[in-house]
């Protein structure tokens, strides 16, 4: 697959972590192979190596589709799409956007309260090793849905593209609300904490170093790509997205078989 360009802050940050994401796959199978060590050749096996698999893996499909999402690699049923003309593509690309963005928004409202009971109270899985999945997985569900509905405004307005001025409002509109949501969640966390607050110090830490870097991407993305017009995105199938993979490649004139050439005298 060819990685579609990453231009703006909001892309810059999905494309981000999903880099860390990406390496979650290899941390899973380190510690199954430590598990499967300890079991059947020291008859010591773990209570931490099922739980702590089931954690990471529920990050790594939530950002797995928020990634899907930016690369434009999401299934998509293109029958009646590719037969339609361009106007009425446009009003399918509009309506698709509308019920990503309809579907996030009703579940971050109807899951929000209970996301924040769960985090505030610090949920535990309720296992022997007790890891907090309930508090982190349920707000990070929340969290990556609303990315996958500003995503998804962004992928629209690039891909056609649309105007200047309607590309850097939306960059701008996201870096503040992402700056201002990073900024409340500081405050609530750190400044003054609601009632029931038992979130440990070393999560408190880890969740500053996320919002801090998060902050410090989109700004990033929004200075680097602010005057920087979007190449407008066209769909390829394997054959045609391979042969112009091979474009970018300088082929050699020929190509050797087992019986090559004599030189020339």
């Amino acid at each position: 697959m060819i990685e579609h360009e990453r231009t703006g802050p909001l892309d810059l940050l999905t494309w981000s972590f999903s880099r860390i994401a990406m390496w979650a796959p290899f941390f899973i199978v380190l510690i199954i192979l430590y598990e499967v060590v300890m079991r059947y050749f020291f008859a010591a096996a773990t209570l931490w190596v099922n739980e702590m698999s089931l954690w990471v893996a529920g990050g790594i499909y939530l950002s797995a589709g928020l990634y899907a999402m930016q690369q434009r690699s999401h299934i998509r049923i293109f029958i009646i799409y590719d037969m339609a003309p361009l106007w009425l593509r446009r009003a399918f690309d509009v309506l698709s956007t509308v019920c990503v963005s309809v579907f996030a928004f009703a579940v971050v409202w109807g899951g929000f309260g209970e996301s924040k009971a769960k985090f505030l109270r610090w949920e535990t899985f309720g296992t022997a090793y007790d890891p907090p999945i309930p508090a982190t997985i349920k707000p990070l569900v929340l969290t990556m849905l609303l990315f996958l509905a500003l995503q998804a405004c962004s992928n629209l307005i690039r891909d056609w593209p649309s105007a200047a001025w309607v590309r850097k409002s939306f960059d701008i509109f996201v870096t503040v609300l992402i700056t201002g949501l990073a900024l409340t969640a500081a405050y609530n966390l750190f400044i003054d904490p609601p009632e029931g607050h038992v979130v440990p110090l070393k999560w408190q830490f880890g969740i500053a170093v996320f919002l801090f870097m998060s902050v410090v991407i989109v700004w990033l993305g929004l200075f680097r790509d602010f005057n920087k017009t979007p190449v407008p995105h066209v769909e390829l199938d394997e054959v045609a997205e391979e042969a112009a993979q091979l474009k970018k490649v300088n082929l050699p004139d020929e190509i050797l078989s087992g019986n090559p050439p004599k030189p020339k005298d």
